[in-house]
């Protein structure tokens, strides 16, 4: 696996981030979650540079020009709900993709520290000979984004697999390495070194669905 992490350089993307992680800017969540699709502007536009491209003559009012445009047929796929705000920032920069769309939450019996990945509902064009892009905006343990590929393989082997994540934990890098073909992109905002006894990341921001959409039952 490759692996981007484009926090190892200063950018504006150092604001967003800040922002995010900040507990008073938290309490506003319309800001929270235009904050995670500006990232997914920023992670979308490095990543396109992976795309494929071939020339295309364009005519102007004036004359011509020929321009390199992308041919790949791009998949969207985002991990409910949690994903839709950077799943919003990918759409924005790349208008014909198709979408997929996936629920999966993690399952603590009894309030214990152990959980499971269930997963309720998927949605999702072919993959075949497509670039797919999963997002998943909190990559802790990787064990979402395990339990999402299983559950593409009914759907056709994409050209690329690309990750679009916000904020990741080293730990969880390490497991999806093994679990993801070699081939696989990683784009990342930034990586944390530490997971807490529930899986949570440290520092991280917490739940990333519920600071964007309110607390769940």
């Amino acid at each position: 696996m490759t692996i981007h992490n484009l926090g190892d350089q200063n950018s504006v993307l150092n604001q967003f981030i800040s922002e995010i992680r900040d507990i008073q800017v938290q309490k506003d969540p319309m800001r929270f979650r235009r904050n995670i699709e500006r990232i997914g502007e920023v992670l979308g536009y490095e990543f396109s540079k992976e795309l494929s491209y071939n020339p295309k003559n364009i005519e102007t009012p004036l004359g011509s020009k020929s321009m390199y445009l992308s041919k790949d047929q791009v998949v969207i796929c985002s991990i409910l709900r949690a994903g839709l705000p950077l799943h919003q920032g990918l759409l924005n920069y790349f208008d014909a993709a198709e979408n997929a769309f996936i629920s999966a939450y993690r399952k603590h019996e009894n309030n214990e520290d152990d959980f499971e990945v269930v997963v309720d509902y998927f949605a999702a064009p072919s993959l075949e000979g497509k670039v797919l892009v999963l997002t998943d905006p909190m990559l802790a343990t990787g064990r979402t984004l395990e339990n999402v590929l299983k559950g593409l393989k009914d759907h056709g082997t994409p050209k690329q697999i690309h990750i679009v994540s916000v904020i990741g934990s080293k730990a969880g890098i390490d497991y999806i390495k093994n679990i993801f073909p070699e081939s696989t992109h990683l784009w990342i905002a930034a990586v944390d070194p530490e997971l807490n006894a529930r899986g949570y990341i440290i520092p991280g921001i917490g739940d990333a669905g519920d600071l964007a959409y309110g607390s769940k039952m």
